[in-house]
């Protein structure tokens, strides 16, 4: 086996690629901090007991495991940041009121997530806590739209559902584990033939609201759709009344809904949503309200946030031509160090010619030149073939 060949899915950034993600990681991060997100750097291993949740199973499979030879406990890679950031919240800043955090790093995948996926995303997103209201909501979903703006990937359109629907169809129903599973993946899938085979046995009118919700996709007519065919029951009433509120609030925005999309289902709690763009037939930012998970970490606290994976934004952009370098003479004299350093002050990428590589330096980016004419430096274009 070749030693320079990486795992499937695994794979390396190279210059270009790294500098437009590097150059788009900068932008977002900074917008996130114009809106008060503070950046956290959590740690890319833990304890397995403390970052993985025994109900969440799509994180567990998703997750690689190690033993620690230090403490004989088994660690984690962490597959998402998400609960990383809950448990910096509840654990370790312990604040009283809202807390605005963003973060960006790399996370790791047992297997990746579609065909031409990468099992390493570099994962940036942002978390809200301590805001119970739809206001908090409103925030996280325009800032997601301001995030693809700020990427030159306006979103086509951002999905908005409700997990409290679903679950308060199934709630009191009795239903195995595995059987709500099921029926989670076949609505996941808008597959009625699964899903009239799974609810055969469930009364009216729970049966007919699990059968409606993978019909109910499109505007906010789909709103006043559900208020006809769902069961009024309190928690379908209140979120149906949450998307509504949103519909108004952000017509702004290309909303669409999807009352069958439970992506996230195992620990959110309220409102979904998942954003697409036009050269992408997969969402490229998913996010929603997760209030119970800082529990395990012994405060629950109110949480909504959303993320997305830089890699795949760089794909999906134009590619940026990267600025050309000029190739300086190695400073053999004070003249030329101070030039070529009032140079890069200018902003300009000024590579120094080590001796001996003549006819080499386009390939390291060069374009241009600096020479000395007399005792006047100027810069022209590179001679190199």
């Amino acid at each position: 086996m070749h030693t320079w060949l990486l795992p499937e899915a695994i794979e390396d950034l190279l210059p270009d690629e790294a500098a437009q993600i590097e150059t788009l990681r900068r932008r977002l991060l900074d917008e996130f901090a114009r809106h008060g997100y503070q950046l956290v750097m959590p740690p890319l291993l833990e304890f397995a007991d403390a970052l993985l949740d025994e109900n969440a199973s799509d994180l567990n499979l998703s997750s690689f495991k190690l033993v620690d030879q230090l403490s004989g406990r088994t660690l984690v890679l962490r597959a998402d940041i998400t609960p990383q950031a809950a448990r910096i919240d509840a654990h370790l800043l312990n604040r009283v009121g809202v807390t605005r955090l963003c973060y960006c790093g790399s996370v790791l995948h047992t297997r990746p997530a579609g065909l031409l996926a990468t099992r390493e995303p570099l994962q940036i997103g942002i978390e809200l806590y301590g805001h119970a209201g739809l206001e908090a909501d409103h925030e996280v979903i325009r800032l997601l739209a301001r995030t693809l703006r700020l990427a030159e990937l306006p979103p086509s359109r951002i999905d908005l559902g409700h997990v409290g629907i679903f679950r308060a169809l199934v709630a009191g129903q009795g239903l195995a584990p595995e059987v709500e599973q099921r029926l989670f993946e076949a609505l996941q899938a808008k597959d009625l033939p699964t899903l009239r085979e799974l609810t055969a046995t469930l009364p009216e009118p729970v049966r007919n609201g699990l059968l409606a919700l993978p019909t109910l996709f499109g505007g906010d007519e789909v709103i006043r759709g559900a208020s006809v065919c769902l069961p009024m029951l309190p928690e379908i009433t209140r979120a149906l009344g949450e998307l509504q509120r949103l519909a108004v609030e952000l017509a702004d925005l290309p909303l669409s809904f999807d009352l069958a999309d439970l992506r996230g289902y195992h620990y959110h709690n309220g409102v979904v949503f998942a954003a697409y763009c036009a050269d992408s037939p997969a969402a490229v930012a998913l996010g929603g309200r997760y209030d119970a998970i800082g529990a395990r970490f012994g405060r629950a606290r109110p949480a909504t946030g959303f993320s997305l994976d830089l890699r795949t934004l760089m794909r999906l952009a134009q590619p940026k031509p990267m600025p050309g370098a000029i190739l300086a003479p190695w400073p053999e004299d004070g003249q030329a160090q101070a030039e070529i350093e009032r140079l890069r002050a200018q902003g300009e990428i000024v590579v120094a010619a080590l001796p001996g590589h003549a006819g080499s330096w386009r390939e390291a980016g060069c374009d241009r030149r600096l020479v000395r004419r007399g005792e006047e430096w100027i810069i022209e274009p590179l001679g190199e073939s």
